[in-house]
């Protein structure tokens, strides 16, 4: 993730709140109490202070990061809002496995093309999911548009569907989430 290393983030950003809710994506991929979510990307927190509240104290959140600052911020917010079930690394992925077979959800926040090796980055969310779990990418249509990361970074959801296949996914579902995202689902 060697281009966001500087990426300034906000967790309460209005402007992204305006086009993405997390707290109802969370919802619609399957996320409830009692589960384990593992944020790979989490940045600021955007996906994983609203999936922390959703699983509750009985859940668990694992989140990694390469941006230190970003896990420091995210600390700082689970700390203000009393959030004691987030764990986070400020690590590179592709070195960070958290447990094995524990994730009921390994998720990816519109950032699967980040990563300097996205393909060892989905064999280590292979290893964090339990057999019954699954792998989610929310990630931006590769098109142009007037936001997002630079289109020749992106994945086309075609291309992202290929990765998670070679990991030794499935998909399940695949499609249009929203007018600037892609949404892919699959299990082992």
């Amino acid at each position: 993730m060697l281009h966001l290393k500087n990426h300034k983030f906000r967790y309460y950003e209005s402007g992204r709140r305006q086009w993405q809710n997390p707290e109802a994506i969370l919802i619609e991929i399957g996320l409830r109490s009692g589960m384990t979510f593992v944020d790979i990307g989490c940045g600021g927190g955007f996906f994983a202070i609203p999936a922390a509240k959703i699983v509750g104290e009985e859940g668990r959140v694992y989140g990694v990061d390469v941006n230190d600052e970003a896990i420091n911020f995210l600390k700082n917010e689970a700390s203000k809002n009393e959030i004691t079930n987030i764990i986070l690394k400020a690590a590179k992925a592709e070195d960070t496995i958290f447990c094995e077979c524990c994730a009921d959800i390994a998720f990816f926040g519109i950032d699967l093309h980040d990563f300097d090796d996205p393909d060892q980055v989905l064999q280590n969310a292979k290893k964090m999911l339990k057999p019954s779990g699954k792998l989610v990418d929310l990630d931006w249509k590769k098109e142009p548009m007037e936001m997002g990361p630079p289109l020749q970074i992106r994945f086309s959801e075609d291309e992202a569907a290929r990765r998670i296949e070679r990991a030794g996914f499935k998909v399940e579902t695949r499609g249009s989430f929203s007018r600037y995202h892609y949404l892919i689902v699959a299990r082992s």
